[in-house]
């Protein structure tokens, strides 16, 4: 039996969340991956710590950043945040859903304006839904079934013109059902059959995310916390291939 090989399609999918508690230590897993992976996932805690320098690494490294910043806040400041990360070189943006429809649409208008003075391509603009982590909405005071926001937040997204939407893998087929084909689903909790869910609530298999809908996945501790990064990442790419 032949081995199965990596699609090219699979690699554009796939996007690795950074991590580690040094700009060598980061750098070092972009180099260990980028043979395979293209787009990288910075989140808070990384930019908090290290701010536009690990952008740089990603882009030094000829791989794609996205801003797993959940801008939420008034349409003003979400928008001028998300033009200077444009022009910094994000290739993914997120925004809060939740933030309403004026306040994505704006940061939409503020990042193609931003990246036609820079000459950069136009960032993929992202709804976050619901947290992968939250179980249930009572908690924060919404009397909603999960996923009936979540499908809410997704056509709202959809309506303000964003490409797509971040959302757990269990909603993947209502979204692609509610808002089409040609709305991206970008599914973080993704992890491998054997592994704990750590905090994530919501999951699934690489091959369970991709052949429900999902456009792209995100990937991280089963990868960065690797012991081989690489070899973790040609399987999950084998996997979505």
């Amino acid at each position: 039996m032949t081995e199965k090989r990596i699609s090219p399609q699979a690699r554009k999918r796939l996007i690795v969340t950074l991590d580690g508690e040094s700009l060598p230590q980061i750098a070092d897993l972009i180099e260990t991956l980028k043979s395979e992976v293209k787009n990288f996932k910075i989140g808070l805690p990384l930019f908090t710590a290290f701010g536009p320098k690990v952008v740089d690494l990603v882009l030094k490294h000829d791989c794609h950043p996205f801003f797993d910043l959940k801008y939420h806040d008034i349409p003003s400041s979400v928008s001028r945040a998300v033009a200077t990360a444009t022009t910094m070189g994000a290739r993914m943006i997120n925004v809060h859903a939740a933030g309403g429809q004026y306040m994505m649409s704006e940061s939409i208008q503020a990042a193609r304006e931003a990246a036609k003075r820079a000459g950069k391509p136009n960032p993929l603009m992202i709804g976050v839904t619901v947290l992968t982590s939250l179980q249930s909405l009572s908690d924060i005071g919404l009397q909603f079934e999960l996923r009936e926001q979540v499908l809410r937040l997704a056509r709202m997204a959809k309506d303000a013109g964003m490409d797509g939407v971040l959302a757990s893998p269990l909603e993947i087929r209502q979204i692609r059902q509610a808002c089409g084909p040609d709305f991206l689903i970008v599914t973080p909790g993704i992890r491998l059959s054997h592994e704990l869910q750590d905090d994530q609530r919501r999951i699934s298999s690489p091959r369970e995310a991709v052949n429900a809908g999902a456009d792209y996945i995100v990937v991280g501790r089963p990868i960065s916390a690797a012991k081989d990064p690489l070899s973790i990442a040609r399987q999950i790419l084998k996997e979505m291939s």
